[in-house]
Order: C-alpha cells, then sequence, then structure tokens
C-alpha cells in the first residue's frame, strides 16, 4: 500500500501560479510512476501530468507550455508547478501513484487538494 499526501493547494487570480506537492509513504518500491489527476464539478477525472521514476513525463494537451511536474525520489515527493493558470484550470487535484508502461496505471490516490482559480 502506497499513501499519498497533498499540499499546497489554494485560491489564485487567473495569471497567477501554485505549486502542488505530494509526498509518498510505504510500498514505494512497488510503483514506478507518479502523476496528477484533476476532477472540475461536473466533469470527469482527467489526467493532468505523469513523470516516472526515470524522469520521463507525459502532459494533457491542455496543460502543456504552463504545468511542469517532477520530482525527488530520494525524498519520494512529486511536485507540480503551475503557471498561468486559467480559471479553467479549477478543480480538486488529486496525487496519483502507479505503473506506467506506455499506459498510466493508477494504483493508488492522494484525498486531494482544491485548486481554485478566479478571474
Amino acid at each position: 500500500q502506497v499513501r499519498l499526501v497533498e499540499s499546497g493547494g489554494g485560491s489564485v487570480q487567473a495569471g497567477g501560479s501554485l505549486r502542488l506537492s505530494c509526498v509518498g509513504s510505504g510500498r514505494m518500491r512497488d510503483i514506478n510512476a507518479m502523476g496528477w489527476y484533476r476532477q472540475a464539478p461536473g466533469k470527469q477525472r482527467e489526467l493532468v501530468a505523469v513523470i516516472s521514476n526515470g524522469g520521463n513525463t507525459n502532459y494533457a494537451d491542455s496543460v502543456k507550455g504552463r504545468f511542469t511536474i517532477t520530482r525527488n525520489n530520494a525524498k519520494n515527493t512529486v511536485y507540480l508547478q503551475m503557471d498561468s493558470l486559467k480559471p479553467e484550470d479549477t478543480a480538486v487535484y488529486f496525487c496519483t501513484g502507479g505503473r506506467w508502461v506506455a499506459q498510466y496505471f493508477v494504483e493508488n490516490w492522494g484525498q486531494g487538494t482544491q485548486v481554485t482559480v478566479s478571474t
């Protein structure tokens, strides 16, 4: 079992920035990737970004060039730097851990952190 704890959500005006952090603990050797999903009110949960243990990354088209995912393997921590935020980025953001083999399979979820972007 992998436990994931997010922090860093909050409210910001459009054009601003936020940085999310997620610390993993437990059986971290069971996963080879960590990522971020988000869910806006009335919408399906969607993948935002994922990073492998080796540093490979993948982003949703809607956040490319604005969001950056990084990780510190020694600290079992993954970060999501969000710049040029838009109101449509408003959502609950979930940290995830799983296996990335051609496709990212989520096995563990954090509790979520709210990000609100106002005009």
